[in-house]
């Protein structure tokens, strides 16, 4: 089971990332941007998911992926079940998420590994 330590630690290991605590869900965002966000509760983990594959996720496996927030449904945004998801895929889904808000050269500087290098 993914828990909220361990979306920190990555989610801290991205460049830009911030962590706030808004009513009472851990949210990292860069910028004003949230792109993943944990629960007060710690079950569930939202984070940003292109709209247009969203149906398709959450029809395929409801036990895993939902729409929380009916007002989420205007973000690109998607709600999983922490308990369902492999540390594999957190990783991947929160990589995803932070590579939709930051700009592309940073994201493909940080995940070859260039990223800091003079």
């Amino acid at each position: 089971m993914v828990t909220v330590d361990d979306v920190r630690a990555l989610a801290l290991s991205l460049p830009r990332t911030e962590e706030h605590l808004i009513r009472d869900r851990v949210k990292f965002r860069v910028g004003k941007i949230v792109y993943a966000a944990i629960s007060a509760d710690e079950t569930i983990m939202g984070f940003g998911f292109p709209k247009e594959e969203r149906a398709a996720l959450i029809a395929a496996e409801p036990d895993r992926f939902l729409l929380e927030r009916l007002s989420d449904q205007r973000f690109n945004w998607i709600d999983a079940r922490m308990a369902a998801l492999s540390p594999a895929e957190m990783r991947e889904f929160v990589t995803d998420a932070w590579r939709m808000v930051v700009p592309k050269r940073l994201a493909a500087a940080h995940l070859d590994g260039t990223a800091g290098r003079g």
